[in-house]
């Protein structure tokens, strides 16, 4: 079986480099906003209780929650994305 990490004779991108596209796709198409909305999303998917906060001190083993990664990512997209445009002027 192929390594999925690996280029094939058909010089196809690897899975890696399909995701990192994927993602910076989705950065330039989407605000802050927007993960902070799917973070939110995916931390009451997951919580399996809509009413629990975004609270650090639960059980979680020092893990992050879905809601606060989404959050994060959306900020790192948004300061990229302004990085990006002030060195664009």
């Amino acid at each position: 079986m192929a390594n999925k990490n690996n280029r094939n004779n058909n010089q196809n991108m690897t899975v890696q480099e399909a995701g990192r596209k994927g993602g910076e796709a989705t950065s330039r198409n989407h605000d802050r906003e927007f993960y902070e909305e799917i973070g939110r999303k995916g931390g009451e998917a997951s919580s399996g209780n809509n009413n629990q906060g975004n609270n650090n001190n639960n059980n979680n083993g020092g893990k992050m929650s879905r809601e606060e990664a989404g959050r994060k990512g959306g900020e790192a997209s948004s300061r990229r994305n302004n990085n990006n445009n002030n060195n664009n002027n």
